[in-house]
């Protein structure tokens, strides 16, 4: 006999069931009575779509008829509810705590206890207790008066390395760290960039592919540097051979 998946929810419970679509109506409320707490003589059942579905597609008020005939489908809801305000059952049971004793404390008497969460946070420093975060306030270093674009620069990429170019841009930048907001846009008098002046879709200056790349300030000299003739270690030979 195949089973159906469907939800069953209630006031105080909504799961997941497998049941015959050929129980009768009848069987089914005392099938659900443990399960909801409501007894079965006064449940009223509605068939619907979904938990949150307001609209009802049967009312399963015929208690001879199957679950079958009213339509029933895989992942439809059993809406139970009682039409007997008075007879409680075990309905509310989990839910109700109006006659629970309650430990309570006022705000001070909670304050004064070394055994709490709020005790924990103080000594650990957590939340509202942890220390301030250093101020990003503090002044950054003051760029060169004369680094701006247009200006001629050599940058070191590293203590053996060095190259030459133009200062195209100077400013903050929508890319690197947050404490990074200067960067110093070059172009390259050689094509050994990694782009066109423009990084993740923003555009900050514009050059031949492979002549731009980004640098920190603090790796950029400026001066009166000429391009690099990229053949003045050739000798005379070497250059009568490039010629041929």
């Amino acid at each position: 006999m195949a089973l159906v998946s469907v939800w069953i929810s209630s006031p105080d419970t909504h799961s997941e069931r497998r049941i015959s679509p050929h129980l009768s109506v009848s069987q089914l409320k005392f099938k659900l009575e443990p399960i909801t707490g409501i007894p079965a003589s006064t449940q009223s059942l509605t068939l619907r779509r979904t938990a949150a579905d307001a609209d009802v597609l049967a009312v399963l008020d015929d208690d001879t008829k199957t679950l079958d005939s009213y339509g029933i489908r895989e992942y439809m809801t059993i809406r139970v509810d009682s039409n007997d305000p008075h007879a409680r059952g075990l309905a509310g049971q989990y839910t109700d705590d109006s006659h629970v004793d309650k430990f309570e404390l006022t705000e001070e008497e909670y304050a004064a206890r070394t055994d709490t969460v709020l005790q924990f946070k103080k000594r650990n420093q957590l939340g509202r207790f942890a220390p301030p975060a250093p101020s990003s306030s503090a002044p950054r270093p003051s760029l060169p008066a004369d680094l701006v674009p247009g200006a001629r620069c050599e940058v070191a990429l590293s203590p053996e390395l060095s190259r030459r170019g133009t200062v195209r841009f100077v400013g903050p930048t929508e890319f690197g760290a947050k404490d990074e907001s200067v960067w110093v846009g070059v172009e390259w008098d050689e094509p050994v960039g990694k782009g066109d002046g423009s990084v993740d879709g923003k555009r900050y200056f514009e050059t031949a592919p492979l002549r731009a790349s980004f640098v920190r300030p603090d790796k950029v000299k400026i001066g009166d540097y000429p391009e690099l003739d990229p053949f003045a270690d050739l000798d005379d030979d070497e250059e009568d051979e490039m010629e041929m």
